[in-house]
């Protein structure tokens, strides 16, 4: 596979690699559109206080987000051709054209990042087939931190495989405590082939999982807030990821 990297060195996002929306086909690309800034060598994702729920009336918990993903691609309105689809019998709202920016196979994948998320957000990097087949559907999570999970200097960070609709994966997911506090930059990597995958955390393996998908597979990058895990006195919040780079090859 052909080495790749984003430094995010420029002031514009790359769109011949990224799209700046998340999961459009659901809702459309004027409600996903990305709240997003590409500076100091860094790109930063964020979910301001004004910003409406990603699909309102039909995702359950309610839900904000704010990503970019490697690829994009559906079938017509009214079908149920679509990626990652939330619930049975979804269709998609609008249809998106097929976008390839980078779909890696196998190899490695890693984000260098850091994280400002409260008891109510969360920020993760995966990997979703490009599911122009419906069983090329299934998921490695590379690195997936909620906030309710940090204490301490410490973390829950989810990695692994989700099978979802592939009948050919197990499903083999885990957050493990790890010693690591998400606000400082930290590098997430996860390294496969057609036996395991490798994941680890500044350099260090974590976990293992066995046999993997090995299809074409878009990355996926975002915060999420999460209305309903409110205390009280925290609508004021903007979750916020940035980015250093992400690189694979």
């Amino acid at each position: 596979m052909p080495t790749f990297r984003d430094d995010f060195s420029g002031s514009r996002l790359d769109e011949s690699v990224w799209l700046p929306h998340y999961l459009p086909a659901w809702s459309s690309r004027r409600e996903t559109a990305a709240d997003l800034r590409v500076e100091n060598g860094c790109l930063e994702l964020g979910i301001p206080t004004t910003r409406g729920l990603w699909c309102a009336d039909d995702h359950r918990p309610p839900m904000r987000a704010s990503g970019i993903q490697s690829g994009n691609f559906s079938g017509p309105v009214g079908t149920t051709q679509g990626q990652q689809p939330f619930r049975d019998g979804q269709t998609v709202r609008e249809q998106q054209p097929r976008f390839e920016g980078w779909l890696p196979t196998a190899g490695r994948v890693e984000i260098r990042c850091r994280m400002d998320v409260s008891p109510r957000s969360m920020a993760a990097l995966w990997m979703i087939g490009f599911e122009d087949r419906p069983e090329r559907c299934g998921e490695i999570c590379v690195v997936e931190i909620f906030g309710r999970s940090v204490r301490d200097g410490s973390c829950e960070v989810g990695m692994g495989v989700h099978a979802f609709r592939d009948p050919a994966l197990a499903e083999d997911f885990a957050a493990p405590r790890i010693d690591v506090d998400p606000a400082g930059f930290h590098t997430y990597h996860v390294d496969w082939d057609a036996d395991q995958a490798v994941f680890g955390v500044d350099g260090a393996e974590v976990r293992r999982t066995r046999r993997p998908p090995m299809y074409p597979m878009q990355l996926m990058v975002a915060v999420f807030d999460f209305p309903e895990w409110s205390v009280g006195d925290d609508d004021h919040l903007v979750p916020r990821l940035w980015v250093d780079h992400i690189a694979g090859g």
